[in-house]
């Protein structure tokens, strides 16, 4: 009888022993993703020092977190030819996003003026800048070699009007950055690659409804 009862103890704090052994390497993949978005933003800041170069490198981070949560190789060197695989269109991509930029800001000039009619085009400004940014940032998180940007661009902007759940994710995304800017401004480098990573969750979220 004494066997038959210290048995199942035994047994229990053997199945109590084995599950956080299970657990540990979990949490340290999820922690492991969570600090390779960080060095991601690193890389996409950096890629982004050309003003140009935006979108590209926004694709290329983006395809490296999604080669990273598909448990394949990849690194830097692999980061830099995506890079510069993007720019071949996205170039023009970032022209046209900093003349959007300039527009607003000119809108937001014609509010503080009291032109006529100031307010609402500033607002409508605004709001089709945040709109034609997210889009951008979800076609960056599709990207690949074979794509071209007139495409991605295309398809999506469709995607952001018909998921406005996922869209209004990386708006707080990148409110959250701008205020990680005005509070501490290096704290906005690695809160790139969580947008980045958030831009990536988005579209696989949509393509899995």
């Amino acid at each position: 009888m004494a066997d038959a009862r210290v048995k199942p103890r035994r047994e229990s704090v053997s199945v109590m022993g084995a599950s956080p052994a299970r657990a540990e390497p979990r949490d340290w993949g999820r922690f492991a993703v969570f600090a390779e978005c960080l060095l991601t933003g690193v890389w996409i800041a950096v890629a982004c020092l050309g003003v140009l170069t935006c979108p590209a490198a926004f694709a290329a981070g983006a395809r490296h977190l999604r080669r990273r949560t598909g448990h394949r190789a990849g690194g830097w060197r692999e980061f830099a030819v995506d890079f510069r695989a993007a720019l071949r269109g996205g170039w023009v991509v970032g022209g046209a996003g900093w003349i959007l930029v300039a527009v607003a800001w000119v809108d937001v000039r014609a509010v503080r003026a009291g032109l006529p009619g100031g307010p609402l085009v500033g607002a409508a400004g605004l709001f089709a800048l945040i709109g034609l940014a997210v889009a951008g940032l979800r076609a960056a998180a599709v990207w690949t070699p074979r794509e071209r940007w007139r495409v991605l661009l295309a398809e999506a902007g469709r995607r952001t009007v018909r998921d406005p759940a996922g869209s209004f994710l990386l708006v707080g995304g990148a409110v959250l950055t701008c205020c990680s800017a005005m509070l501490i401004a290096p704290l906005a480098v690695p809160v790139l690659g969580a947008v980045t990573a958030a831009a990536v969750a988005v579209e696989e979220r949509y393509r899995r409804r």
